[in-house]
C-alpha cells in the first residue's frame, strides 16, 4: 500500500490490513519484505469488489460450500434447499467450527408471502439432572481431571452437551420451504464424506489448536478413541491440502436423506446417541431425544435510519444489536467520521450498556420472563444513552431496569432466483465441541451447554430442559418494506458488536458490502456474561491493525485499555439484494477460507 494512500486513509482513522494474522503490527507492516498489492477501484484497503449475480448466490465460509449452494439452486432448489446443502457441508469441511451436533438459528425471506420467518434450533440440557445433580458433578469433574474445581460447566465432556437442534431446523425449513428431496439436497456433501475434500488453510490450523485444547483438557473427556478415529489422519489433526475423509458421518447423513428427521431424533441415531451417552456415564437419554422440538419464532426490530434490523429472540442474543442500534441513534456517526475516537468512544459505550443487560436479562424465555418490550423501546434506549460521555469511558456500567418500560460457529448466507433469501447460523459453540463423538455417527457434540451459569439467581441458571443462553445470531435487514441485507459475523461474544460495526459501516459511513467486511474491526471484552462472571472493569478493547495510533492513543486518554487483536474477529457474509436491478450484491470475510458464488 502507497504511502499517500495510507496517510489519506490514517487521516479519516482507520486503515484495513488485508492479512489477519498481522492484526498487531503496524499497517504498512510487510511480510518477508512484500506487502498487498494495490486495488485500482472502490476502497484501497478492500480485499476485493462484491460478487453481483442476478440469479441465484451464496456466501459461505468454504469454496466448496458455496459452490456446492449453488448447484442446488441451478437444479431448481430453493435457497432453502441451498443453504441446508451448505450446512451438510460446512459440517463436513469445517467441523472446527460447526456439525450436525450443534445448533441451528435461521431467518428466512419468504417473497410469495412477504414476510420473514424465524427458526430457533437450540436444543435443551437433559431432563433427568437438576442444578444441585449438575454442580456436584461439574466438581467431581474437575476433581477426576486433577484440575482447580471452578464455579462454571466445564468446556469439553459431557456436562456441557445440549440436545443438537440442527437436523430438527433443516427439516422444519424444508417442509415449509423446500422443492428438491432432502436426498438430493444431502447427496453432495455425503459425496464429499465419502470421497474427500482438502482441508483449507484457516480450518487446518483450528483443527492443530483444538485437538491441542483437548489433549490439555484431557481428563474432563470421557471418551476419546471415537473422535481420534473420526477427526486424525495417521494420529495426527489434517494439515493444509491433505485431503480428509468422513465414511462415519457419510453413513449418518445418508440414513438422514433416506428416513427423515425421525433417525436422528427417535430412530437408530438416537438409539445411539442414547447408548453412548449411558456408557460414558453422560445424563442425555433417548426421551431427551425424542421430545425435543424446535420452534418458530418471530423475528424482532429497530429502525435504524430508516432501515429495518431484525433479529431473533432469546435464548440468543441478537437483541442486543437492537439495543446498541437504539442507543445509537443519538450520535452522528457519519459527522464524527469513520475510525474516528468519538465514534468508536459511541459504539463502545453502547455495546457495554447493552451486554451488561444481556448479562442480566438473557436466558431462556420459557423459563423466565424477558423484558422484550423495555429492552427494546427507544424510551429506554434514550435513558441509557445519558450514561455515555464520549470524553471518558463510563467506570461504572450496570444493567438498567427495561421492566420499567413495558406495557450464537459458521455464518453463511443464500438468496434463489425467485427473491427468497437465508440468514443462517449453526454452531457446536467452542471449536469443534465437547471432545465427544458417538459411536460411527461422524460428528462431535457441541459443549453450548458450557453457557449455563450455576448460580441460582441468575436469569440463565442451569435447569433440566432448559435451554441455555446463544450467542450465535443471524442478521436481516429489510428497507423500504423490501429485502435489504441477509448478514451474520460469527465469533461469541463478538457477534452483536461486529453486526454493529458493518451496519453503521454500511448505513452512517457509505461502504459497500464487501468493504464493510474487509474494514477494521475492534472488539470490547469484559463486560458481565450470562454465565454469571462479574464484570472486569472497563475492560479491554482488543483492536485491529487498521485504526491509527492516533486514535488508539485518544481512545487510551478517554481511559480504554486498547490492546492488539488476536484474530478473534468474528467471520462475516452478506447478500445485499437491489430490488430495481434484481442483482445480489455478496460478500465474504477476507479473514476466513470463504467465497461468493454466483449465478
Amino acid at each position: 500500500m502507497t504511502r499517500r494512500l495510507i496517510h489519506t486513509m490514517a487521516a479519516a482513522g482507520l486503515v484495513a490490513s488485508s492479512i489477519a494474522s498481522a492484526a498487531a503490527a503496524a499497517p504498512s507492516a510487510t511480510v518477508d519484505g512484500i506487502g498487498s498489492g494495490d486495488r485500482y477501484a472502490g476502497k484501497p484497503w478492500a480485499s476485493r469488489a462484491p460478487v453481483l449475480a442476478q440469479h441465484g448466490m451464496a456466501a459461505t465460509e468454504q469454496p466448496l460450500a458455496s459452490e456446492i449452494a449453488v448447484d442446488i439452486l441451478k437444479k431448481g432448489g430453493t435457497a432453502v434447499d441451498a443453504a441446508i446443502a451448505a450446512n451438510a457441508a460446512l459440517g463436513l469441511m469445517e467441523p472446527v467450527l460447526n456439525g450436525i451436533g450443534g445448533d441451528c438459528f435461521v431467518i428466512v425471506w419468504d417473497p410469495k408471502t412477504h414476510k420473514l420467518y424465524g427458526y430457533n434450533g437450540s436444543g435443551p440440557a437433559a431432563a433427568g439432572r437438576n442444578l444441585a445433580e449438575m454442580k456436584a458433578e461439574v466438581a467431581s469433574a474437575y476433581q477426576k481431571a486433577g484440575m482447580e474445581t471452578k464455579d462454571e460447566i466445564p468446556p469439553v465432556g459431557s456436562l456441557p452437551v445440549t440436545v443438537p437442534g440442527t437436523v430438527d431446523a433443516w427439516f422444519a425449513l424444508h417442509d415449509r420451504f423446500g422443492k428438491l428431496s432432502m436426498r438430493q439436497i444431502l447427496a453432495p456433501a455425503i459425496h464429499y464424506a465419502q470421497d474427500g475434500w482438502p482441508v483449507t488453510q484457516l480450518v487446518a490450523q483450528y483443527w492443530q489448536r483444538n485437538w491441542a485444547a483437548f489433549d490439555r483438557l484431557d481428563g474432563l473427556i470421557e471418551e476419546r478413541d471415537n473422535a481420534r478415529d473420526t477427526y486424525l489422519i495417521d494420529g495426527h489433526p489434517p494439515r493444509q491440502g491433505e485431503v480428509f475423509k468422513n465414511p462415519d458421518l457419510a453413513r449418518t447423513l445418508q440414513t438422514l436423506a433416506n428416513d427423515g428427521r425421525s433417525a436422528f431424533y427417535e430412530g437408530e441415531i438416537a438409539h445411539t446417541m442414547a447408548d453412548y451417552f449411558k456408557r460414558i456415564g453422560g445424563d442425555l437419554r433417548y426421551s431427551d431425544f425424542a421430545s425435543f422440538h424446535g420452534e418458530w419464532v418471530t423475528p424482532r426490530s429497530v429502525n435504524y435510519r430508516g432501515y429495518q434490523v431484525y433479529e431473533l429472540p432469546p435464548n440468543g442474543q441478537g437483541f442486543a444489536v437492537l439495543e446498541m442500534l437504539n442507543i445509537l441513534k443519538g450520535f452522528d456517526l457519519k459527522s464524527m467520521g469513520v475510525g474516528s475516537a468519538d465514534a468508536l468512544t459511541a459504539m463502545i459505550e453502547a455495546k457495554r450498556l447493552a451486554y451488561a443487560d444481556l448479562a442480566q436479562y438473557y436466558a431462556d424465555p420459557k423459563f423466565v420472563d424477558f423484558p422484550t418490550q423495555g429492552l427494546l423501546s427507544q424510551g429506554y434506549a434514550d435513558q441509557r444513552r445519558e450514561h455515555i460521555d464520549l470524553s471518558h469511558a463510563n467506570a461504572d456500567i450496570k444493567p438498567g431496569n427495561p421492566r420499567l418500560q413495558q406495557g450464537d460457529t459458521t455464518y453463511f448466507t443464500v438468496a434463489d432466483d425467485s427473491g427468497m433469501m437465508v440468514s443462517i447460523i449453526q454452531s457446536n459453540y467452542r471449536g469443534m465441541g465437547s471432545g465427544l463423538v458417538a459411536d460411527h455417527l461422524g460428528f462431535m457434540f457441541q459443549d453450548r451447554g458450557q453457557l449455563f451459569s450455576l448460580h441460582q439467581d441468575d436469569a440463565n441458571v442451569y435447569a433440566p430442559g432448559k435451554r441455555p443462553f446463544h450467542t450465535i445470531i443471524p442478521g436481516f435487514v429489510m428497507h423500504d418494506d423490501k429485502p435489504f441485507m441477509a448478514f451474520g459475523l460469527m465469533g461469541g461474544d463478538m457477534q452483536p458488536q461486529g453486526h454493529v460495526q458493518v451496519l453503521t459501516d454500511i448505513i452512517d459511513f457509505g461502504m459497500n458490502v464487501q468493504e464493510a467486511g474487509d474494514a477494521a474491526r475492534w472488539r470490547h471484552v469484559g463486560n458481565a456474561t450470562p454465565t454469571g462472571q462479574p464484570a472486569q472493569g472497563i475492560g479491554k478493547v482488543q483492536m485491529e491493525s487498521g485504526f491509527s495510533k492516533q486514535v488508539k492513543a485518544e481512545l487510551e486518554k478517554r481511559g480504554y485499555k486498547v490492546v492488539p487483536g488476536t484474530g478473534a474477529f468474528g467471520g462475516y457474509q452478506a447478500i445485499r439484494f437491489d430490488p430495481e436491478q434484481h442483482v445480489y450484491w455478496g460478500a465474504t470475510e477476507m479473514r476466513k477460507d470463504g467465497e461468493v458464488i454466483g449465478y
